[in-house]
């Protein structure tokens, strides 16, 4: 199985972050809860070097177990609302669809992780 990260980098309009971050969460929200193909959905912010945040630029980091996972959140009938809302506050967006050169372990621990638990 394939897990696939999609990963989007928005930049809104002056003066509309905040109302475009409250839109991206409640998405995110509805498609952990609705979707069970979904495995992660973060907003993120990005930040300088120095902590501060970066004005206007907002992420997401998604990851879908597979292809199926994928083509369901695309053709989510919400999908549509939600792009319609964003659409005004967007300045541009840009999308990179990928999949992982690093598995994971099928119980979900990091490989430190399992490392970590051999230690005595």
């Amino acid at each position: 199985m394939t897990e696939l990260t999609i990963i989007v980098e928005f930049e809104t309009h002056e003066g509309r972050e905040e109302e475009f971050i409250a839109i991206i969460r409640e998405h995110a929200r509805k498609t952990l809860d609705e979707e069970p193909g979904c495995l992660r959905f973060e907003v993120i912010k990005p930040i300088a070097r120095d902590g501060t945040p970066i004005a206007n630029k907002v992420m997401v980091n998604e990851l879908y177990a597979n292809e199926a996972a994928v083509t369901a959140h695309e053709n989510n009938p919400r999908m549509a609302k939600v792009r319609a809302a964003n659409a005004p506050l967007l300045k541009s967006s840009r999308l990179i669809l990928a999949k992982s050169l690093s598995p994971r372990p099928a119980d979900g621990m990091t490989t430190m992780e399992l490392n970590a638990s051999n230690d005595d």
